[in-house]
Parts: structure tokens; sequence; C-alpha cells
């Protein structure tokens, strides 16, 4: 229960990248005033608890319904994680989520920016998605397991949620060099999970056959 716990927080922590989110939460709502930023910021991490935890209660019976075996999504799943943490190490992501943004600020009225892009795909975007399905997987349906997997999910949102409130001091804090190395760093550690659920499909895989 303890791995699991430590599993699905690291996952989910290294997926949506928190501090990595502070620079974009920034340029999303510039402009706004402290109350009005910080009111995107809660209705943002809501509209996210409600995507990951839909995908995380029913993605396994989504994929069942496709014809999809859980192996193959999580080799599929693996290799997306993959290409997110290769984006965060040579900084293709942020250039990537900058461009995202910045046309939702042209195209979107500013009251939406909370459902576009800050939700979805910056919160609840693919990788996390996956992340999150690729962990339900893990519980084997067990409640209590689920449960604890939403716990985290609104445990990792809570703390985007902390690091959008307090995004303006983050980055002054961390600086340019800091960013940088704190994205690289996750990025290794995100490969290196996606490694392993890579590992893990195949083994199931070849254990079903």
């Amino acid at each position: 229960m303890q791995e699991f716990i430590s599993s699905a927080l690291v996952t989910l922590l290294v997926t949506l990248d928190p501090p990595g989110l502070a620079p974009i939460f920034l340029s999303l709502t510039r402009g706004m005033t402290t109350a009005e930023s910080r009111r995107v910021a809660v209705r943002a991490a809501f509209i996210a608890f409600g995507i990951m935890a839909f995908f995380g209660l029913g993605g396994d019976y989504l994929l069942r319904a496709l014809g999809i075996g859980l192996p193959a999504f999580r080799i599929a799943g693996g290799l997306l994680l993959f290409w997110i943490a290769f984006e965060m190490v040579f900084e293709l992501r942020t250039a990537r989520k900058a461009a995202t943004a910045n046309t939702a600020i042209t195209e979107d009225h500013i009251r939406n920016v909370a459902a576009f892009p800050l939700a979805i795909p910056l919160l609840a975007g693919p990788g996390a998605i996956t992340a999150t399905i690729l962990l339900a997987g893990q519980t084997d349906g067990d409640p209590l397991r689920l449960g604890l997997l939403l716990l985290m999910i609104a445990a990792v949102l809570a703390l985007c949620l902390v690091v959008f409130y307090l995004a303006n001091g983050i980055s002054r804090l961390l600086g340019t060099t800091g960013n940088i190395v704190l994205t690289r760093l996750l990025g290794v550690v995100l490969a290196a999970l996606a490694v392993q659920f890579v590992i893990d499909g195949v083994r199931a895989v070849a254990g079903a056959g």
C-alpha cells in the first residue's frame, strides 16, 4: 500500500510538474487582480480533478469498450510519458505550453482561461490522464486503493493551487536557471517511470501469452 501511494504521488507530481506551471499561470493571468487570478486557479484545479477522477474511475471500462487491453495501454502510455520527459529534459515542453497559452489568450475570453488552457491541457493533459489510468490499473479494482488514488490526485492538484497562489514568488526565487534545472531533473525521473510502465506492460503481455 505504501509503495502504491509513493508511486502514485511521484508519478502525478512529475507529470503535472507544479513548479513548471508557475510561469505559464503568470502569463495566463497577466492583467488580472490577485483575487481574480486566485479564482481562476481554484476553478482550474476543480475542473482538472473532475477530469482525472473520471478517467481514474472509468478509464479501464472505456478501454474495454474500445477493445484495448490494459497492458497495451501501459506500453502506449509509457511511451507517451517518455516523450513528455524528453520534452522536459530538452526544454521543448515549456515552449509548447507557452504557445498553447498564448493562443488561448487571444481566442478565449479571460473568464474561460481556467477551463482552457489551464485545466485542459496544462493540468489534466494527455500525460496526466494517461498516468491516472495506468495508476488506476494498478489498484485491481480495490476501493481503498482507488480512494487513495483520488486522494493523491487531489493532493497534487492542491499543491498546484498553492504554486499558483505563490507563482510570483516562486518564479523570482528559482530564477531562469533554477526553473531549467528543476524541469530537467523532473524529466529524468519521469523518463525512468515511463520505462517502468513499458516494462510492466511487456511483462503482462508475456505472462498472458
